[in-house]
């Protein structure tokens, strides 16, 4: 395709749009008012970049690793292909190790793809890779045509077009990730570049998916906000302007502004079908997409468990702990120490009479992971008798009972603690060493049931 045929609108100055990102102030959210509908795609689900943007915000990952990572998104996604892809570097032995690894298991999901700069040398690594599709790196705004690369649009974009015909014409599979796009000229730049990228798809008679860069993490999920920063409009865009089929579009979010699952669910309602994420979120600056978080907001858009293993969640966030040294911050949803454990007696008094009044669904069920209390001041007879019947795995009538005379004698151990000036919690080994002293006789009937 020739780069006249781009119809791209050569400008000498870049559109740096300042009147939304002044720089020297935070950017701002402007409005339209106009809106555009829900256009929510009949099929939807998650793709991963774990082992290429996750990388870049941790720490580089062993072939082992990766591949035990794979297996557990394997798992986690289902038959059905709820996690489709997964994307590799292909730089390094070890990722072109990883790759070969992964491949050899054989799993139609999630299924390998390479990533790739526009250029000719990172094009014969993905041939050698012998790899079905990659993606392709094209940065959009002019933040980075102008000062990234230094040329005009229509150059750089033309060089896109150029990689992207050379995939197509081998017989692979193309992804356009249009880095930096909610702070690009839409209508000038991307949209012209995008039918181009379509025209070329209808030639070769191969899909190329297109992934909307949220890179700054600059997107917002209102409809009635003005483009380039609105998720909604820009996914609609890409649909009835761009041309581009709700099964090849894709959202790829970063959270730098707190922003990212609100973006990322925006764009499945509005017509893409798939989201891009990481495990645990973790990505380059403040992380990208969690994958697990959109596994969860998938189940809930479509009522239904989608073949989703949720329990792997779970596991995820223990390997990452113990294999990989990550600690995972207490407050993260889902697998932080945090999520379902309570410090206020007032809560465990509503867990022990019904766990639904401070759960939002079975963790036990979903998750793996019962709900627990953390023994703090403030936990009373109720936070106590919460974690007594929790750990021993008590039933029925062999549940203790605030009314116990023996759990206020622990309570008035605890609460000494905090006269004498304690402020953290107490552990759970000094907790069941209190239970020792205290209710010997179900202490001796917990370990017999866990040394048989």
């Amino acid at each position: 395709m020739k780069t006249s045929d781009l119809n791209i609108e050569d400008v000498k100055e870049p559109n740096l749009m300042k009147d939304i990102f002044p720089y020297d102030e935070v950017p701002r959210i402007v409005f339209d008012y106009k809106d555009v509908p829900i256009d929510f795609p009949s099929e939807i689900f998650v793709t991963d970049t774990t082992f290429r943007d996750g990388q870049q915000g941790y720490a580089p990952f062993t072939v082992d690793q990766i591949v035990s990572l794979y297996d557990l998104m394997h798992r986690l996604g289902g038959s059905k292909g709820t996690i489709r892809f997964s994307e590799f570097f292909l730089y390094s032995e070890i990722d072109r190790e990883a790759v070969k690894k992964c491949l050899e298991r054989g799993y139609k999901y999630p299924k390998v793809t390479g990533w790739m700069r526009a250029s000719k040398g990172d094009f014969e690594l993905i041939k050698e890779a012998k790899l079905e599709e990659t993606g392709i790196l094209a940065s959009i705004s002019d933040y980075h045509i102008f000062y990234k690369f230094n040329q005009s649009r229509s150059q750089v974009l033309g060089k896109y077009l150029t990689i992207v015909e050379e995939c197509l014409k081998n017989g692979i599979v193309c992804r356009c990730h249009l880095e930096d796009i909610t702070r690009a000229d839409i209508y000038r730049v991307v949209v012209p570049f995008v039918k181009s990228v379509m025209r070329l798809s209808e030639k070769y008679k191969l899909p190329v998916r297109i992934r909307v860069c949220d890179t700054l993490g600059l997107g917002v999920p209102y409809s009635f906000a003005s483009l380039p920063r609105s998720i909604p409009k820009l996914i609609w865009t890409m649909v009835n302007e761009a041309g581009v089929p709700h099964e090849l579009l894709e959202f790829h979010g970063h959270n730098d502004f707190n922003m990212t699952v609100a973006n990322s669910t925006a764009s499945w309602l509005y017509g893409a079908s798939s989201v891009n994420g990481t495990l645990l979120g973790i990505g380059e600056r403040t992380g990208n997409t969690p994958l697990e978080a959109m596994m969860i907001q998938m189940m809930e858009l479509k009522h239904s468990d989608m073949g989703i293993d949720t329990k792997v969640i779970t596991e995820i966030a223990e390997y990452y702990e113990k294999e990989l040294g990550f600690e995972i911050p207490k407050y993260y949803p889902l697998v932080g120490e945090n999520f379902n454990v309570t410090r206020a007696g007032i809560h465990a008094d509503g867990l022990i009479k019904n766990e639904e009044v401070y759960l939002p669904f079975n963790t036990r069920k979903i998750l793996g992971s019962a709900p627990r209390v953390a023994i703090t001041k403030t936990s009373g007879l109720a936070g106590l008798v919460f974690w007594i019947n929790g750990h021993l795995n008590l039933e029925g009538e062999e549940k203790v009972q605030k009314s116990n005379p023996d759990i206020k004698k622990i309570y008035e151990w605890v609460m000494e603690q905090y006269r004498n000036g304690r402020i953290i919690p107490i552990s759970d080994a000094e907790m069941m060493d209190l239970v020792e002293r205290y209710l010997p006789s179900l202490f001796k009937k917990y370990v017999k049931e866990h040394t048989e």
